[in-house]
């Protein structure tokens, strides 16, 4: 069940009304925390459930929702996705622990309107609330002049860990952690065979010889990133 942190009925005068969806319980109350620190905006739901916060924005019609990109069941980017075939304009804000240059291009490309990473301080998610609920982008500079340019070179400049796509990049951090295939396929959900097909074209597009230099790729990409 869906955690309410205030009243989830707003008159059109009243406070925006964001959803957030996490999988930590104390990011959750610490975001609503300091979201509650202003006046016009309020955390009316949080759940670290992919499947309730699609079950509560067609309830509710929340006015902005918040989305970590790794969950528990499934990933960030998958639910933005759903969120938008399900036709539901709301507006997305990614917050995640991520980089953003690994990941930003990634959800706006999945149809989020900002991303952030948790690493900013307080001003600036809320600044990043209030830019996306304007119904403007908000990332870095950086990640908006590289969108530019790969528009501007028609989405051909794309190499290395860039390459991959979503559900390969995703299996790939999951093998640098160190899971087994019968396990990245249960976080994934999805079947030991699809995995080891994202290995194959893992290896094709980083140019590995093997698989054992996929998963020690992996875990130096994911030692690094961290």
């Amino acid at each position: 069940m869906a955690e309410r942190r205030a009243r989830n009925v707003a008159t059109p005068a009243g406070p925006k009304r964001i959803l957030v969806v996490d999988d930590h319980p104390v990011v959750r109350d610490g975001l609503a925390a300091q979201v509650a620190t202003e006046p016009d905006l309020v955390v009316a739901w949080a759940t670290g459930d992919p499947a309730e916060a699609v079950t509560l924005i067609a309830a509710h019609h929340p006015d902005l929702v918040i989305v970590d990109i790794t969950l528990e069941k499934r990933s960030g980017l998958d639910l933005i996705r759903q969120i938008r075939a399900h036709q539901h304009a709301v507006p997305i804000l990614v917050w995640s622990m991520h980089p953003e240059k690994l990941y930003a291009e990634r959800a706006l490309k999945a149809g989020a309107q900002g991303y952030i990473e948790k690493i900013r301080g307080g001003d600036d998610i809320l600044a990043a609330i209030r830019t996306v609920l304007a119904g403007r982008l908000y990332a870095s500079v950086a990640v908006m002049e590289r969108v530019l340019q790969r528009f501007g070179a028609g989405g051909s400049q794309r190499s290395g860990i860039d390459a991959l796509s979503d559900r390969e990049l995703q299996a790939f951090e999951l093998m640098g952690a160190g899971l087994s295939t019968v396990d990245i396929a249960a976080r994934m959900n999805v079947s030991p065979k699809t995995v080891e097909t994202y290995r194959v074209r893992i290896k094709e597009k980083l140019g590995l010889m093997s698989f054992a230099e996929v998963i020690q790729h992996a875990t130096a990409w994911l030692l690094e990133k961290r």
